[in-house]
């Protein structure tokens, strides 16, 4: 079998963009709150490159733009309630802790608010004691580490009683329903937010794209702290990103360097995109890591 690699770096590309040249006008009135009835029934904007156009359908209509023979590489990853409210033992003060990567089986590394309260050795509470923390260090990027205990087999099962869906900022209504925050193909848990691009795939859709002979190939990269972290340097070259974990498969790799000639590789979002990027050799050719 091949080598498992265990660290990728991605080559970073000169560049002068500035984070000015990324402003535009969003109106907060226009950003949606609460999803679609019918998650294929969301609005979809298909841009064409050469004339400029823009065209507005419903997301359904993607198959409209895939052909037999081409990939669509999808983001397996699933979503865990990462957003734990508790206790500061000592004080009573309210803790806001974001999980971001499992260390160890109950060493976490992650976002504490406030941060300033939660020095090396603090105890934390949540959900009336069923999960217990200690921060046991502190990472370069200013996070906190964290040794967990519970009763229980594992971490999982509490996080479903006392965590919440980590949600964008800009997003303030919450919804009933748990499973409108995970991807319907959604598998191994460890993301710290969903993969949004692939939210309005329905499993009828997928089995229709694959009945025109459309390959759908899961790759799994964990969606961490670059998702939350703002980018605070004015020059873009200056801003550090932070690492990821991403697993690629042989039958995924197989079945994307296999492809018929004239397929194309279609990437469901950045993290889709950056996976296939960071697994790929200068021929192109996807390798398993």
């Amino acid at each position: 079998m091949e080598k498992i690699q265990n660290i990728i770096s991605n080559e970073r590309i000169p560049t002068t963009l500035r984070t000015h040249d990324f402003f535009y006008e969003l109106p907060q009135e226009l950003i949606a709150q609460t999803p679609a009835p019918v998650r294929d029934q969301s609005r979809l904007m298909v841009l064409d490159r050469h004339t400029g156009a823009v065209e507005h359908r419903i997301f359904h209509d993607v198959k409209d733009y895939l052909r037999e023979g081409d990939v669509l590489v999808i983001n397996d990853s699933k979503v865990i309630p990462a957003r734990l409210y508790g206790t500061k033992v000592s004080t009573g003060v309210s803790m806001e802790v974001l999980l971001l990567r499992q260390l160890e089986r109950d060493v976490w590394e992650t976002i504490m608010y406030p941060a300033r309260r939660a020095k090396v050795g603090t105890d934390i509470i949540f959900g009336d004691g069923l999960l217990c923390a200690e921060v046991t260090g502190i990472s370069e990027d200013g996070g906190r580490i964290v040794r967990f205990t519970y009763e229980g087999d594992n971490i999982y099962s509490i996080l479903d009683r006392v965590g919440n869906m980590p949600l964008p900022p800009y997003i303030t209504a919450r919804t009933a329903d748990s499973s409108r925050y995970q991807t319907v193909y959604a598998r191994k848990e460890g993301s710290a937010a969903a993969p949004t691009a692939g939210l309005h795939f329905t499993e009828a859709l997928l089995d229709e794209i694959r009945a025109m002979g459309v390959r759908v190939v899961p790759v799994m990269p964990h969606v961490g702290l670059g998702t939350f972290r703002p980018v605070k340097e004015e020059e873009i070259a200056a801003h550090h990103m932070h690492t990821e974990y991403f697993e690629v498969t042989p039958e995924s790799a197989e079945l994307i360097n296999t492809r018929p000639a004239g397929g194309r590789i279609i990437a469901v979002g950045t993290t889709s995109c950056r996976t296939l990027e960071s697994a790929s050799d200068e021929r192109g050719v996807i390798h398993p890591m």
